[in-house]
């Protein structure tokens, strides 16, 4: 037990009463140890000073546990009540009830200046310097793929076509056989192509889907299809064996290779520029007479010839060519009443001219220093 200098005690040993103090041997009467009247202020002064010297939340809690806790000292004065006489019990245990709430207000009140002052460290070391240069954010942007196919489809609108869509999982009929390409047609070794069934496979082209619109529609008609297709390609720096397509399709009466030509033309021009050149190649395929193919002059060396166009100043975008009367009565139109143009490109071939890239990989492997070019 130790001394207060105004003269009282408190100590996990014992408790100073009115008529004599509480320790661990038991009561005690007065006279045998120095007393004092007013013990309950001394103990207070005592906690309120201990209290004013804690520095942090963790040092206040060590001082209740070790005043107020299950072996803290008054807690421990509280049991001993029994070993009182009865009538000194009552008033001891309202003193000390008295004295424990005040300990408790004490605590509290030095409790919320500590967490106040640890929230307004808290703030300072966590403050943020509104004159700091901020974070640059890195804004996603369109695909050149998605930007290319949309380019396109804006220009064929503006000329009044319809777009239309069909399935990427297509019967042979309409991927073959409606194309002029029966069964075993050696033409269909043109393309590499994923069955599933004997019937139904992957569609190799969009060509697919002028089938079904020249089925359900009527004359004219003035549509392109984009989409998806799949080759069994051998993957090169030109060869993907998953790409995109936009292929178009006029119908009307009186259409020529003439009225092809000039929406073609029309479209490398506001594609690639006025300044492109554009001339026809004769080609072959199986679901157009006359067929050909779409040239464009190298924007590389302006028509004069470098190792981008392989020295020949021109470079292949598209097949196209009158639709063949066949494919016409494949559909239910009468090719001598009405007659048609075709033509197909793919769109990683526009957009490799476009922006001038080398390798159609590129846009599959989704190398953001690759796509950051476009922004």
């Amino acid at each position: 037990m130790s001394k207060h200098p105004a003269g009282g005690y408190l100590a996990a040993g014992g408790y100073l009463a009115a008529g004599g103090y509480l320790a661990a041997g038991g009561y005690h009467p007065a006279g045998q140890k120095e007393l004092h009247s007013d013990w309950a202020i001394i103990a207070q002064d005592q906690l309120a000073e201990e209290c004013r010297k804690t520095e942090s939340l963790s040092q206040l809690e060590e001082l209740r546990v070790r005043t107020l806790g299950k072996k803290g000292q008054l807690t421990a004065l509280l049991r001993r009540l029994g070993d009182l006489p009865s009538e000194q019990r009552r008033d001891a245990g309202a003193r000390l009830n008295h004295l424990k709430q005040s300990l408790e207000a004490i605590l509290a009140a030095r409790a919320e200046v500590l967490e106040e002052a640890a929230i307004s460290r808290r703030l300072l070391a966590e403050r943020v310097d509104v004159t700091l240069p901020g974070f640059q954010v890195r804004v996603g942007h369109r695909h050149p793929l998605c930007r290319t196919l949309e380019g396109i489809e804006d220009i064929f609108l503006s000329l009044g076509f319809d777009i239309v869509e069909g399935p990427e999982v297509e019967w042979d009929s309409n991927n073959f056989e409606a194309l002029n390409m029966p069964a075993e047609h050696p033409a269909r070794d043109m393309w590499d192509t994923y069955y599933i069934t004997e019937r139904m496979l992957l569609r190799t082209h969009t060509s697919p889907v002028q089938i079904r619109t020249m089925k359900t529609r009527k004359p004219p008609i003035r549509v392109i299809a984009p989409g998806i297709t799949y080759r069994h390609e051998a993957i090169d720096a030109t060869h993907m064996d998953i790409f995109y397509q936009v292929e178009g399709l006029v119908v009307d009466r009186g259409i020529s290779f003439a009225n092809l030509k000039g929406v073609l033309s029309l479209f490398v021009a506001e594609a690639f520029g006025p300044e492109r050149i554009t001339k026809f190649v004769p080609s072959y395929f199986p679901f157009t007479e006359p067929s050909a193919e779409m040239m464009v002059s190298c924007g590389l060396c302006g028509g004069e010839g470098c190792s981008g166009c392989g020295h020949s100043g021109w470079l292949e975008i598209m097949g196209c060519g009158q639709v063949h009367p066949q494919v016409l009565r494949n559909c239910g139109i009468d090719p001598e009443d009405f007659t048609g143009f075709a033509f197909g490109m793919g769109v990683e071939r526009i957009a490799m001219l476009r922006f001038n890239i080398p390798e159609i990989r590129l846009f599959l492997e989704n190398d953001s220093q690759f796509l950051k070019q476009f922004p």
